[in-house]
């Protein structure tokens, strides 16, 4: 008999159905049960993603050294323009030159955090708490249909679908970092903020191809992506700007309402007159993240949106602002390569997806655009010091109606206009 607390797979305490099944499902079990998120599955998926399945050869170490060089020419630049902490401190940031399966294992490592609270939300069991949006018979929110224990099939199915959560977890996330990773520059592609480094990530491999596809010179789109992630880097190294943003994402994450019935709910209304379009239908709700993790958008979420949505616009919109004027100081006109980058981000596709529907943020020309309209009407009516208050205190950053008249958040500072 097995012990209270034993192995149920055990070969001593199974008998003959330990020993013939104990290997194989025993470490099936414990593989399925690691926590939240299955971090190798993670790891395998994303660097695997990354890199086609192909071996990446090393960065060359003359690769490294120009950058190294490159880094020392801009950082008297950027700090004059943006007036940003001490030129001490920039002086020892160093740029890491890394391939695409590099770049994909350190986010997977930096997000952890992020990564895991999405996994937590969207347990089985997370709606419905007491004080917590989701409550059986609010409106707009889903009941957590889990603990629908009636139907004892249906509970099995939720008891396998909780089984097989961290391994569903650890394979979508995999995914979108490995799909991130294809593509990206550098560190902040992903405009969230990474833990604090002197250290900052660049993809050699990748800005040369962006280059060669644009047509256009290969060291000036280097030097351009180094000044984007150093002025991005600068941004994410205040507390408040770094703090609010994670803040905000991490509400929204926490906002998601569990469903894991959402596949089977699914699946059961494709139409079957036509082979072809059951397939289609498949495909689509196998590849949509949130109907495969069972995520439930709700109401609260609607109401962090426009606040995340208004910060990520601010981020973007500056950092464009501040790269073009760095830039223009050490490359002269950088408008084509500028252009080129925006089009090249706001047209990721797939690569964003993932992004956008799990963490809430929306990587597009509009987003962007109020952004950058924002900075330059602060800056056409109050000078760059004008900007010096959203680098203070994170209640002088923007609402979604100040972003789109800067004129209010100026009054609201009592920021008086250089005119």
């Amino acid at each position: 008999m097995t012990p209270p607390d034993g192995d149920p797979f055990d070969d001593d305490s199974a008998g003959m159905f330990g020993g013939m099944f104990g290997g194989m499902f025993g470490d099936m079990f414990k593989m399925l049960g690691q926590g939240p998120v299955h971090w190798d599955t993670a790891r395998q998926i994303a660097a695997t993603t990354a890199t086609s399945g192909r071996t990446e050869s090393n960065v060359d170490p003359l690769v490294r050294i120009e950058f190294s060089e490159m880094t020392r020419i801009v950082i008297p630049h950027l700090h004059s323009v943006t007036g940003i902490g001490d030129l001490a401190t920039l002086s020892t940031w160093e740029p890491i030159p890394v391939t695409a399966g590099t770049w994909a294992a350190r986010t997977l490592e930096d997000y952890r955090p992020l990564f895991t609270d999405l996994a937590t939300a969207l347990q089985p069991g997370q709606a419905g708490q007491p004080g917590q949006p989701g409550q059986p018979g609010q409106p707009g929110e889903s009941p957590d249909l889990a603990d629908d224990t009636s139907d004892p099939f249906s509970s099995l199915f939720a008891n396998l679908t909780g089984m097989i959560a961290p391994m569903t977890m650890g394979m979508t996330i995999g995914s979108m970092v490995g799909l991130l990773a294809r593509k990206s520059l550098g560190q902040y592609d992903l405009p969230l903020p990474r833990p604090e480094n002197r250290e900052f990530m660049l993809v050699p491999a990748t800005i040369d191809t962006f280059a060669e596809q644009w047509n256009l010179d290969t060291r000036e789109v280097r030097m351009w992506t180094l000044i984007r992630e150093l002025v991005l880097h600068q941004l994410f190294a205040i507390d408040s700007i770094r703090t609010s943003v994670l803040d905000l994402v991490r509400q929204f994450i926490a906002a998601f309402r569990p469903n894991p019935n959402a596949i089977t709910e699914k699946l059961s209304s494709i139409e079957v007159e036509n082979p072809a379009d059951i397939m289609q239908s498949l495909q689509k709700i196998l590849g949509d993240p949130e109907m495969l993790l069972g995520a439930v958008r709700s109401v609260e979420q609607d109401r962090i949106q426009p606040q995340l949505d208004a910060l990520l616009g601010l981020v973007l919109g500056w950092s464009d602002f501040m790269t073009d004027q760095v830039s223009t100081r050490i490359l002269g006109n950088t408008t084509h390569i500028a252009e080129a980058a925006r089009r090249r981000r706001i047209e990721n596709g797939e690569e964003t997806a993932f992004v956008e529907k799990l963490l809430g943020l929306h990587l597009n020309r509009r987003q962007v655009d109020r952004g950058r309209q924002f900075v330059t009407g602060v800056v056409e009516r109050a000078g760059i010091e004008g900007l010096q208050p959203i680098y203070q205190n994170p209640s002088a950053l923007p609402t979604p109606s100040e972003l789109d008249a800067p004129g209010l958040w100026l009054a609201r500072l009592d920021i008086t206009d250089d005119a």
